[in-house]
């Protein structure tokens, strides 16, 4: 795995390493400030209470993906070192994607999140529909107040990013839909392409290409540039295949990964049934005899969902070539990110930036957790 790269401080792109865990503590002071919340405090001492456990959730130690890409977004757009103002931004992306976190967890009865207790058992003290109630509640309260952090950055670009990003967040929503919804379908029923079609709107563009344009435009301010509208179009092709990569890599370690590594469980997928791309791969080469049973596996009830049965459904993907088969479109879409990296028209002294961004495409599209 290639070394991620770094910032030579913590707002100025260069390619040493550590430079995600720069930005990570960055974004990480940022969240903290955001979430001390003076005007709360005294609304009553149960909701204290709570946001206190919500604090503490937030703040758990994570990727911080989306705000590093806007921070190198913002490089992209000639913006120089990016002011106080696109950190708050970037910490604020992080608030929203902690609030679809939150939601997701709840949908997916998980227990974990990054090597904790998943939300909504943190707040259920033994009282499991409550607690699931109480963190959609919380999810909501995440959501308000990263549009709230959004807007009050103060930079001049920062109401056109924060709509761009939250048209894309809808786009999200569908695929979320789309996701769960396709659960209920016959393997027969669903395609190869349905499920690169979730991989697009839930993972790529709300992960990647948009946080990539936000930093663009807060670097160009009150109204789109030039340089800027030659830019996003290029930007959506890069961040949609790192997107792809990313999300097909994701499917594979929700299959075999390791939950000691992961910090979030690795049989979620197998649990809610979810189509994704090495289960569908799997099917369409496997004789029909694999795809009954790969039928029967998935269609299980929950509570048959045994280790026993997930280690029978991982042995019989593998075999059919589901994994081989995800790793190769993986493989191809990195190659796919790298070329259409190496084809963005940028200035001299962006070239950074880009340089940080291909050692993240490598990094990204080899993880194990």
């Amino acid at each position: 795995m290639n070394p991620s790269p770094q910032l030579a401080s913590p707002a100025v792109p260069s390619t040493s390493p550590g430079w995600l865990e720069t930005v990570q503590a960055g974004v990480d002071r940022r969240l903290a400030e955001a979430l001390q919340l003076p005007d709360e405090r005294g609304l009553d001492a149960r909701w204290t209470a709570a946001t206190d456990q919500l604090r503490g959730y937030v703040l758990r130690p994570a990727k911080r993906l989306r705000p590093a890409l806007l921070l190198a977004g913002h490089g992209l757009g000639g913006g120089g070192q990016p002011p106080e103002g696109a950190w708050q931004f970037a910490a604020a992306l992080e608030l929203l994607h902690t609030f679809m976190l939150v939601h997701d967890d709840v949908a997916d009865e998980a227990d974990t999140r990054r090597g904790g207790t998943a939300l909504h058992h943190a707040l259920a003290q033994g009282h499991r529909k409550t607690g699931e109630d109480l963190a959609v509640v919380a999810g909501d309260h995440l959501f308000a107040l990263a549009v709230e952090q959004m807007l009050a950055c103060g930079l001049p670009g920062a109401a056109r990013a924060a709509r761009a990003y939250l048209a894309v967040c809808r786009h999200t929503a569908a695929g979320q839909f789309l996701d769960i919804d396709l659960a209920r379908a016959p393997l027969a029923e669903v395609t190869l392409w349905q499920t690169l079609k979730v991989a697009q709107l839930k993972t790529a563009r709300y992960g990647f290409s948009a946080p990539l344009q936000c930093g663009v435009m807060l670097a160009s301010g009150a109204a789109p540039t030039p340089a800027e509208e030659a830019l996003l179009p290029q930007l959506e092709r890069l961040g949609t295949r790192i997107g792809v990569a990313f999300q097909l890599r994701d499917d594979l370690i929700g299959l075999f990964g390791d939950a000691q590594v992961t910090g979030k469980p690795v049989d979620s997928d197998f649990l809610q049934g979810r189509r994704t791309f090495p289960l569908v791969a799997a099917w369409t080469r496997a004789s029909p005899t694999d795809r009954a049973e790969l039928e029967r596996l998935w269609n299980l009830p929950r509570a048959q969902k045994t280790p026993e049965a997930l280690a029978a459904a991982r042995a019989l993907v593998q075999r059919t070539g589901g994994l081989e088969a995800t790793q190769r479109v993986i493989d191809r879409a990195s190659r796919g990110a790298e070329r259409a990296l190496a084809a963005l028209e940028l200035p001299k002294e962006a070239a950074p930036v880009r340089q940080l961004l291909a050692a993240l495409v490598q990094k990204l599209s080899r993880r194990a957790a």
